[in-house]
């Protein structure tokens, strides 16, 4: 998805961790997705700034089950060329390279919470921590091989993301549907 923002903070407190369930993954597991806020600037901290951004974007990335480096890739690629920046006329035809800005990427595993059930989300199609972390540090790195700042959040840290639209305009971006 992505969503332009005029401001957007991510703060990171203590070190919560991931609760993983066990059962049957729905059937719709196996794709990456994201959320992309367009940002005016977007810090990161844990009591204290540990990364920062500008103008850009700030990037949630939900890694499913079976996603891998492929995903990852698609997932990067996607987001560093799409055009959601205003050009001169105030038409969104300008990437995130040519708006000049940067890329905040943000873990979140409860994009693949799965609501239709009961009250309590189930997180069954997200990655296991451990398989998960690589591919978001592979989205973050893949953003960063193209020239953009890039900053993160911290991994399985509890986070406060305050954002500021500035928009809205959200697209969803999701590597099995190809969109």
């Amino acid at each position: 998805m992505v969503s332009r923002v005029a401001w957007a903070r991510v703060v990171v407190r203590g070190s919560g961790g991931l609760e993983q369930r066990s059962g049957s993954p729905p059937e719709d597991q196996g794709r990456s997705g994201g959320l992309e806020q367009r940002s005016g600037s977007a810090p990161v901290d844990t009591e204290e700034v540990t990364g920062e951004i500008g103008p850009g974007l700030l990037v949630l990335v939900g890694v499913g089950r079976d996603d891998g480096p492929a995903e990852a890739a698609w997932l990067a690629e996607k987001v560093a060329g799409l055009r959601v920046f205003d050009d001169e006329a105030g038409v969104p035809n300008r990437c995130l390279s040519e708006a000049g800005g940067g890329a905040l990427v943000v873990s979140q595993f409860t994009l693949y919470g799965d609501a239709r059930r009961g009250r309590r989300p189930s997180y069954v199609a997200a990655a296991r921590p451990e398989e998960a972390a690589p591919l978001v540090e592979a989205v973050a790195s893949a953003l960063a091989a193209t020239g953009l700042t890039v900053a993160q959040g911290r991994f399985r840290a509890h986070m406060r993301v305050e954002s500021a639209g500035d928009g809205p305009f959200t697209i969803l971006l999701d590597s099995e549907k190809g969109f």
